[in-house]
């Protein structure tokens, strides 16, 4: 009988953890930001049906990269957990913290779990305030630790890269103009250096906007009112966009 082949618990977390990273890091990056009256996700994402970013409550957004069906998964677990405790509590009582939580427990067990293989994702989830004071964003690597981000976040295949190129560009009270434009910017630029174009109709583009009267903060932009953002010289331009339907792909 031969003997079982050994591996540490030190090395085998160690083998999981660069299993979850190498899969995260086949997928497209994406960007996710404060502005002045808001957040805006923005993403590389040909798919017009396979959304990286997507509503969880009220004053709640997701965003996902790394495998679909698995971040999918997730995002329906989510959207159950805040329709519960809404309706069994308050509305108020749904926070991105305790989404967070929930996430963080399901990541780890995952994670920890020698029966099946981590989750080859990494979470945002993030939360308008009243103020931009108020606002909240979380990442969530794959082994279900919470990191409190601020400012801006970037998780994907070159998020390291993305990262260092926002926080010295980033500022407090971008209008949602140049904050789309530095994001788009960001994710343009290979790892060699070199910049790409990315063209209006391959990007997945959202915001939580606390300017909204709806309870429901998310809204998709896409079409004319993205392309205007992109080209807009200055306020005139966005006030133009606010003006389309609120309700446009919602």
């Amino acid at each position: 009988m031969s003997t079982p082949f050994y591996v540490s618990p030190q090395q085998a977390m160690a083998d999981r953890a660069e299993y979850a990273r190498k899969g995260i890091a086949r997928g497209r990056s994406l960007v996710v930001m404060q502005y002045a009256d808001g957040i805006v996700f923005v993403g590389e994402n040909p798919s017009r049906a396979l959304h990286k970013f997507s509503e969880i409550y009220d004053r709640i957004g997701f965003a996902a990269a790394g495998k679909y069906n698995e971040y999918e998964n997730l995002r329906i677990g989510g959207v159950r957990y805040a329709d519960l405790r809404g309706y069994t509590y308050d509305r108020d009582d749904v926070t991105a913290r305790g989404l967070a939580n929930v996430y963080a427990q399901t990541l780890g067990t995952i994670f920890s779990s020698a029966a099946e293989k981590p989750y080859e994702v990494e979470l945002v989830v993030a939360e308008v305030g009243e103020t931009p004071e108020g606002d909240q964003i979380y990442r969530l690597p794959h082994d279900g630790s919470i990191v409190d981000e601020h400012g801006s976040v970037a998780v994907g295949g070159n998020a390291e890269q993305i990262s260092s190129f926002l926080d010295q560009r980033h500022r407090d009270g971008m209008s949602l103009a140049e904050a789309l434009k530095l994001a788009v910017q960001a994710l343009s630029r290979d790892t060699n250096g070199s910049e790409r174009e990315i063209p209006a109709e391959r990007l997945e583009v959202a915001v939580l906007d606390r300017t909204r009267p709806q309870k429901r903060k998310f809204k998709r932009i896409v079409g004319r009112q993205l392309s205007r953002l992109l080209a807009a010289d200055g306020a005139a331009t966005e006030a133009e966009s606010a003006e389309e339907d609120d309700s446009e792909e919602e």
